[in-house]
């Protein structure tokens, strides 16, 4: 079991990912349900544990600001037009997608090259498998009973080697009979 309990994994998730986005300690504390001095004394002590992440965040707000765009860890440009706005609001957007996209950008990079990977595999198998769609970072597929045990030992290493990072990329396999049950 783990150390970690649902409401915890749910606290950490909204504050990582709400504050890359640039949530405030106002929509941490609507967010989670708490007083606002909470949420503010969560968010400190997150940049007290993690300056790395301050870092990167000031540090891609300059880089989008002198080159208009900001890049994936594949190199594709994301374009921030409004990121020397004159309009706060359209300003602070753009900071807001400028820190965001080459994160989110690049996850939607690795999906498409494990798509290509398992397509290419499927192929290559002549199986009867099919790639039904892409939700998120998760790849849909429908499977042959007889075909299951292959395809569901052979996908995670297909998506995790799409790749070489310096963090270790996982994958899982969910079964059932639709969507929601392989959850």
């Amino acid at each position: 079991r783990s150390a970690v309990d649902n409401e915890q994994r749910r606290y950490a998730k909204v504050i990582n990912f709400g504050l890359i986005y640039g949530m405030s300690a106002f929509g941490l504390a609507q967010n989670l349900n708490i007083e606002r001095s909470a949420a503010a004394s969560y968010i400190e002590r997150y940049f007290a544990r993690y300056p790395g992440v301050r870092e990167y965040m000031q540090n891609t707000r300059e880089i989008a600001k002198a080159q208009g765009y900001v890049e994936t860890y594949f190199g594709r440009r994301l374009w921030v037009p409004e990121i020397n706005s004159p309009n706060v609001q359209r300003r602070n957007g753009a900071e807001r997608a400028a820190i965001n996209a080459p994160m989110q950008g690049t996850a939607a990079d690795l999906i498409k090259l494990a798509m290509i990977a398992v397509d290419k595999w499927l192929r290559e198998e002549k199986l009867q498998t099919k790639l039904i769609m892409q939700v998120h970072d998760e790849l849909v597929l429908e499977v042959p009973d007889n075909e299951l045990e292959l395809v569901k030992n052979s996908l995670p290493t297909l998506m995790q080697n799409v790749a070489k990072l310096s963090v270790p990329l996982l994958a899982e396999v969910g079964v059932g009979s639709n969507w929601e049950s392989a959850h």
